[in-house]
C-alpha cells in the first residue's frame, strides 16, 4: 500500500494496471514464519509436555478470570525461564521481530495450554506488567503469541483479534509467532480435541503508538522494495530512509 503510495511520488516502475491509491495506516498484525525451527519447536514441546501446569485463572485480573480456562507454566518455573531465554534468542535473531516491535524491552515469555474445552473469552490484556522478581515494569504496547502445537494435532484454539476489519482468526504452524497491538480486544476459542501449547509476551516498543509504528513498518517495508526498482545509489533511496529515521528520531521514547 505504501509502496505504491510512493511509486506515485517518485514514478519509478509502474506497473500498467498503475493507479494512485489513498495512503491508509490499518492497525497493525504481523505473522512471523519459522520464529522457532523445528528442531526447536520439538525440543520445547518435549519438554513442555513433563512440566507441572497451573490454573491460568490464578495470574489474570478479576474480570479476565471470569472467562480464562486454560494452564500456565508459573512463573517462577525453573523450565519456563529456561524455555524462556531461547524464545528470547529467536526474537533477537529475527529481523522481522525487530523491525516491526521495534522493541525497547521484553517480559520474558510465559506458556499455557488449552485442553478439554479451555478457552479464553473476549478480553484486552493489562496495560503495565511488573518483571518478576525485578522492579522493573512494560507496557504492553505488543502483544505476541508463539505457537508450538501444529494446528492439525487440536481443534478449535484459534486466536482471534477483533481489529478495525472485523475479526481476524489466528491458528499458526508450530515455531509461528503473531504480534498484535496490545489494546486489541481478543479471545482463544475453546479447544475440544487434543492441546494446544504456545508461549505468550509483550513487548513495550520505542514507538508507543499502534499507528506511528505500523507507519514506520509499511516504510520499512517499501524502502526494502524499492532497492529492486531503483538503482542503489538512487537520491530516492537515501532519502527515504533519511525520513525513516527522522520519523523514528521524532517519535520514539528511550
Amino acid at each position: 500500500m505504501i509502496l505504491d503510495c510512493l511509486r506515485n511520488v517518485f514514478r519509478v516502475s509502474k506497473p500498467p494496471s498503475f493507479h494512485p491509491v489513498p495512503c491508509q495506516v490499518p492497525r497493525m498484525l504481523v505473522t512471523i514464519p519459522q520464529l522457532l525451527n523445528p528442531d526447536q519447536v520439538e525440543r520445547l514441546y518435549r519438554r513442555l509436555q513433563q512440566a507441572d501446569w497451573q490454573a491460568g485463572s490464578a495470574t489474570a485480573g478479576p474480570l479476565a478470570s471470569q472467562v480464562k480456562d486454560n494452564e500456565q507454566l508459573a512463573q517462577d518455573s525453573a523450565l519456563g525461564q529456561e524455555l524462556a531465554q531461547e524464545i528470547l534468542a529467536a526474537l533477537a535473531a529475527s529481523p522481522v521481530f525487530m523491525a516491526a516491535a521495534l522493541p525497547l524491552k521484553v517480559l520474558p515469555p510465559r506458556f499455557n495450554r488449552y485442553r478439554g474445552g479451555g478457552r479464553y473469552g473476549d478480553h484486552i490484556d493489562r496495560a503495565v506488567f511488573t518483571v518478576p522478581d525485578s522492579p522493573h515494569r512494560i507496557r504492553s504496547d505488543l502483544s505476541a503469541t508463539v505457537f508450538l502445537s501444529a494446528p492439525e494435532d487440536y481443534d478449535g484454539g484459534e486466536l482471534v483479534i477483533h481489529d478495525s476489519y472485523g475479526e481476524q482468526r489466528v491458528k499458526l504452524p508450530a515455531g509461528d509467532m503473531v504480534l498484535y497491538p496490545g489494546t486489541s480486544l481478543h479471545r482463544v476459542e475453546p479447544v475440544s480435541r487434543g492441546a494446544r501449547l504456545a508461549s505468550f509476551f509483550w513487548v513495550q516498543s520505542l514507538v508507543r503508538e499502534d499507528a506511528q509504528r505500523s507507519l514506520l513498518w509499511q516504510l520499512d517495508g517499501a524502502i526494502g522494495e524499492l532497492h529492486g526498482d531503483l538503482d542503489p545509489g538512487h537520491p530516492a533511496l537515501a532519502g527515504l530512509t533519511g525520513v525513516y529515521h527522522n520519523l523514528l528520531r521524532r517519535w520514539a521514547q528511550t
